[in-house]
Order: structure tokens, then sequence, then C-alpha cells
């Protein structure tokens, strides 16, 4: 399991822990230094099945910065998949990614499924 983080990020280290609570394995890599590129994007964001927009990460500074809540909706679904693969703080994050799901950003009822089925 691949487990996309920012190490600032508060909401990160709760659902650090909460893996480590739950005895979760899995392979951290740092979204601003290493951040998804345009083809792991487009894969992970397909087999969510949720919008693109559920992929940005609508409270940063660098989203607000640039206006992207206006903006995004003009855009095309490969416009803004680039987008998002040309800066690791743009994506929602934590971004948890298996060979069955992709979750982007951390809920714990969300993220139970993580418990129920094996990865």
């Amino acid at each position: 399991m691949l487990f996309l983080c920012y190490s600032r990020c508060s909401t990160c280290k709760k659902a650090k822990k909460w893996l480590d609570d739950n005895g979760i394995s899995y392979t951290e890599r740092p979204i601003k230094e290493e951040n998804p590129t345009f083809e792991e994007l487009t894969e992970w964001i397909g087999r969510s099945g949720l919008p693109v927009r559920k992929f940005f990460n609508t409270s940063g500074q660098l989203y607000r910065s640039m206006q992207l809540k206006d903006k995004l909706p003009a855009m095309s679904e490969e416009e803004q998949i680039r987008l998002l693969a040309s800066d690791g703080m743009l994506v929602k994050r934590p971004l948890i990614v298996t060979d069955s799901v992709v979750l982007p950003g951390f809920r714990e009822k969300d993220w139970a499924i993580l418990t129920d089925h094996p990865l």
C-alpha cells in the first residue's frame, strides 16, 4: 500500500497514527518531493470512481492563491490532472493507493475498509 503524505500536515500525521495503530503496513511517499505523475493520477482517479475535483487540496494555500475554485470548472479533466501532477501541494492528502482502493483525504469511516479487507 502506498501512503502519500506531507510531513507537516496534521491530518497526515493523524492518518499515519491510525495506520500504525491498526497494524497496516505501508510505503510512505512524500507528496511534495515526489508528487504523483500525470499517469499515476490518471490511473488512480479512474480506479477511485471519484471526480477529479475530489483529488484537489481545496484548503491549501496554493489552491487558493491560484484561484482554482473559479478556474477548474472551465478546465478539461486532462488539464485538471496535468495541473495536479505539476505540484504535489495541489493534491488532497493523505492519499492511500492499494490494488483495490484509492482514498484521497483521511476519513476514519472511509478508511475502515483497509482493516476489513486484505490488501
